[in-house]
């Protein structure tokens, strides 16, 4: 299980959301076999999709993040309820690329940086709220902090981090973002820029043993901060059969009678948990019906 803690100072002018994400990633690894950098890349997503899902204030509400950096690892795709929970899956879960000039996993080589990050929120409106903007660094959370400064007009940091095992398992992920809100004071803002030149990795932070909350305190590091609430997060699909039907007989009549006059099994395959729906002919015919 993941863990996220949110944070605000004692004026009510900034806060801070911080998540050891790592359980989340491993669940991630497992499923979709990803190479160590591809692992890195969907796992820095899903931890920022973790944190912004959980600052929805709706129990319906779900924030979609999608990445499109042109980047051999293809189109990169996290979604998170309001509490926390994501999913997430990758085009291309394999990338075989030579580490970075630091000697890093080069996460901004497989998500590419021509391209754009899609951020969708369905807030419970009659359309979804849809926000875009272009890829700044590839390495995803410079391209989340320019999100909310662009389109959502929001000072913010944000950090990320995933940390993979020699073995390909995931040793540890996490992040943090903090927000500045209106009349934040510059004593504030001065004292977090302060604390963010000398902060470590959050990779680093969570070797070391930091718990969420000791990175949520350290990254508002000389100021004093209230807890607001903390939750529990894991990597969880909604997929279902039920779910499938409902895309199938969202095709039309034309495409579920090609699949039944096939004479032969249809299978749908869940991007998020790579599960396997099997529907024969006569179940496409009885769909039909539903149409």
């Amino acid at each position: 299980m993941g863990k996220i803690v949110r944070y605000i100072t004692e004026d009510g002018s900034a806060f801070v959301i911080a998540t050891d994400s790592t359980d989340v990633v491993a669940k991630a690894e497992q499923i979709h076999q990803t190479s160590a950098v591809n692992t890195a890349a969907l796992g820095r997503l899903m931890t920022a999709a973790s944190m912004m899902g959980d600052m929805l204030k709706g129990k319906e509400d779900s924030v979609t993040l999608r990445l499109n950096g042109g980047g051999p690892a293809g189109s990169i795709v996290a979604v998170s309820d309001c509490d926390g929970n994501v999913r997430g899956y990758l085009q291309n879960p394999v990338v075989e690329i030579p580490l970075n000039d630091k000697g890093k996993l080069d996460v901004k080589k497989t998500v590419g940086t021509n391209g754009y990050l899609y951020v969708m929120k369905d807030i419970g409106l009659n359309e979804p709220y849809i926000g875009q903007t272009q890829i700044v660094s590839g390495e995803i959370a410079e391209d989340i902090t320019n999100y909310f400064a662009v389109s959502e007009q929001t000072p913010s940091v944000c950090a990320l981090g995933v940390l993979v095992n020699p073995d390909l398992t995931v040793a540890n992920a996490g992040g943090f973002i903090i927000q500045l809100l209106p009349g934040c004071p510059e004593e504030t803002i001065e004292k977090i820029e302060q604390s963010m030149q000398d902060i470590e990795p959050v990779t680093t932070m969570l070797s070391s043993g930091m718990s969420a909350d000791d990175i949520a305190i350290r990254a508002l590091k000389g100021i004093h901060i209230d807890k607001l609430d903390e939750s529990v997060t894991e990597y969880r699909c909604n997929c279902s059969r039920d779910r499938v039907e409902a895309a199938l007989i969202s095709t039309g009549l034309e495409s579920l009678q090609e699949m039944a006059d096939s004479n032969e099994d249809t299978s749908v395959e869940c991007h998020f948990c790579d599960k396997v729906y099997t529907f024969t002919p006569n179940e496409i015919k009885n769909l039909m019906k539903n149409n």
